[in-house]
């Protein structure tokens, strides 16, 4: 029930956004989600692509430092308080939540946040027992 992210080393440099995606775009992959966390002098690019080991694999191929992370993703209703619930079944069940970022998908017309938690398979097995959609990476890769 978890999707795989790849997490990119970048240095904190002009150009270099551009050359991973370039390379991402060279191998026909898609781009679902992403989101940057950096320092002055390098970051950590976290990338939700329909093809995760291509991506990888034509990274690496370019010299570049990656790495797949396992991360839930959570289907989160346009609804006041969706969200806040999510975080409260994490919280009262002890899950130690590390980052989120998220995205929105027109076919479903709901946002899908991106969670990477300790115990992240018990996570997400526990939210979809409360009735919360998690997307699988054959569904994610055919969004």
């Amino acid at each position: 029930m978890q999707i795989q992210q790849l997490s990119v080393f970048i240095e904190n440099k002009p150009g270099r956004l551009a050359e991973i995606t370039e390379v991402l775009a060279g191998a026909e992959i898609d781009i679902r989600a992403i989101s940057v966390a950096d320092t002055s002098d390098f970051g950590i690019l976290r990338v939700i692509v329909d093809r995760p080991q291509d991506a990888v694999d034509a990274l690496k191929a370019h010299g570049m430092t990656v790495s797949l992370t396992n991360v839930i993703a959570v289907g989160i209703p346009d609804v006041s308080g969706s969200f806040a619930k999510v975080v409260r079944l994490l919280s009262d069940k002890g899950f130690d939540l590390e980052y989120m970022y998220a995205f929105i998908s027109r076919d479903k017309g709901k946002a899908f946040v991106i969670i990477r938690v300790d115990q992240g398979q018990q996570a997400a097995e526990a939210l979809k027992a409360d009735g919360w959609e998690i997307l699988t990476q054959d569904v994610l890769s055919h969004m």
